[in-house]
């Protein structure tokens, strides 16, 4: 099974049929191609000049309008369901930022968020504006499953036009990893953006100690990857190491 999410202009169809006699105004991708999209979509919403806005993460970034009365958020969770372990803190950022958008200037607003587990404890902290919550239980998952800033995180992307091989080379390099780092080394990442133009791409993570000789590490990393690398059939995959990725 594979979740289908929905697209703004989709959002946008539905409020129109819903709300038939309300202006309705798109920000994303597509509408702010042109250099000043962006600006005039902004003006025309401040100035009045439509009701509804409907718009990607782009919407959220630092935007003040004095009358806005309702901010939603529709389907929240993939927020939370990224392969990423600041995901839970990037959401709860993101959400508290939305949430800025409503009610400026003492005016009373309102945000809903649309979410399939409303249990969720960062959700819960959003509706209570708990950053401290949050942090202690950040705090404590990191330190359990070895995370920043208790260890530092080395993250190798591979890439390449052939997905086969590029998955190959990515279980190749891992496995030749794990026999030096051990439990170092996570399992081969699909990342949630699998492929970016024309590649595929495979991740592998590699934890390590804090105090640890990363000068050494990273020289057994790339020992491994030329190793790998060297083989025929690898030899065209690109490899991009981000050290400490943000």
């Amino acid at each position: 099974m594979k979740a289908i999410g929905f697209g703004t202009e989709r959002i946008e169809d539905e409020i129109q049929t819903l709300f038939p006699d309300a202006r309705v105004l798109r920000m994303d991708l597509d509408t702010t191609r042109n250099k000043s999209a962006y600006q005039d979509i902004i003006n025309a919403f401040g100035n009045h000049e439509c009701d509804i806005l409907v718009g990607t993460q782009m919407v959220t970034k630092g935007l003040h309008f004095d009358d806005v009365r309702l901010v939603a958020v529709l389907n929240a969770d993939p927020l939370f369901n990224q392969p990423d372990f600041r995901a839970y803190e990037r959401a709860f950022q993101m959400l508290e930022q939305v949430a800025g958008r409503a009610g400026r200037k003492g005016n009373q607003g309102e945000v809903w968020i649309q979410t399939f587990d409303p249990t969720n404890k960062v959700l819960q902290m959003v509706q209570n504006h708990d950053y401290e919550a949050l942090y202690r239980q950040q705090i404590a998952e990191r330190q359990t499953f070895q995370y920043p800033p208790f260890h530092r995180l080395i993250r190798l992307q591979m890439r390449d036009h052939n997905s086969s091989r590029v998955a190959a080379f990515a279980l190749q390099l891992q496995q030749h990893l794990t026999r030096i780092f051990g439990k170092r080394v996570s399992a081969v990442i699909v990342p949630s953006v699998e492929r970016v133009q024309a590649y595929t791409l495979r991740e592998l993570t590699l934890r390590i100690e804090q105090g640890a000789n990363m000068v050494e590490a990273k020289r057994r990393i790339k020992e491994g990857i030329d190793y790998i690398g060297s083989m025929k059939s690898n030899k065209n995959v690109k490899i991009i190491i981000d050290v400490d990725p943000i």
